[in-house]
């Protein structure tokens, strides 16, 4: 007869090594979106990569998608993490695109926007697709706006400039500057433009001049 615990033991162990193909098959569908994009994330490259039977991703996810979908939810994960650490502390305008500015080399050196912007693509053609991307969008759009916010506070910017709005237009442009350095290898014009949006921030804040104090 098994000793107590020893079936719970079993389980933990198939718990862990369950745990650990699911982690490799979400980082070689990571992989594979950065290096194949959509059209190239089948379950036998993605398999191939990891270096699993193909049958382990329906075993695991159900379906392609959702394996797709946990990739940029682990993306997202980490690169969100990497924002709310680089931002903190910021507290002017031009701080903040230059935090922005070196974000953006990292993420075209190592492609991790290329990973939603291969779901987005993904979208217009994979029904039911598109809801769950723009769910996984949201949080950039809050954290956006969250850091606008902190960097105008007590300044004037803060009233004409609706933090929402332009976080909305900051993440758009954003992943269309990625986009675009993507497809045409140049990366030099994106880079430029965050060196103007740098003179403007401190600009505006220049001429917005120092937040009008409270009455007493």
């Amino acid at each position: 007869m098994a000793k107590s615990g020893a079936s719970s033991t079993v389980t933990g162990r198939g718990s862990i090594r369950s745990a650990e193909t699911r982690r490799q098959l979400v980082d070689a569908a990571v992989e594979t979106l950065r290096s194949e994009g959509y059209t190239g994330a089948s379950a036998r490259s993605i398999a191939d990569r990891a270096g699993l039977n193909q049958g382990l991703v329906f075993y695991h996810f159900g379906s392609v998608a959702n394996l797709l979908l946990a990739a940029l939810d682990a993306v997202s994960a980490e690169r969100l993490a990497r924002y709310d650490s680089a931002v903190e502390g910021v507290t002017s305008a031009p701080e903040l695109v230059d935090v922005a500015t070196a974000i953006f080399r990292e993420d075209l050196d190592a492609g991790y926007v290329t990973v939603l912007v291969e779901m987005i693509a993904g979208a217009s053609s994979t029904p039911g697709l598109g809801p769950e991307v723009s769910a996984r969008i949201a949080p950039w759009f809050e954290f956006a706006q969250r850091a606008l916010e902190r960097s105008a506070a007590g300044t004037p910017l803060a009233s004409v400039l609706p933090a929402g709005d332009l976080a909305h237009a900051v993440v758009a442009l954003y992943l269309g500057l990625e986009m675009l350095s993507h497809l045409n290898g140049d990366r030099n014009r994106a880079l430029a433009l965050f060196s103007h949006a740098k003179q403007l921030a401190g600009l505006l804040e220049a001429l917005s001049g120092p937040a009008p104090k409270e009455a007493p």
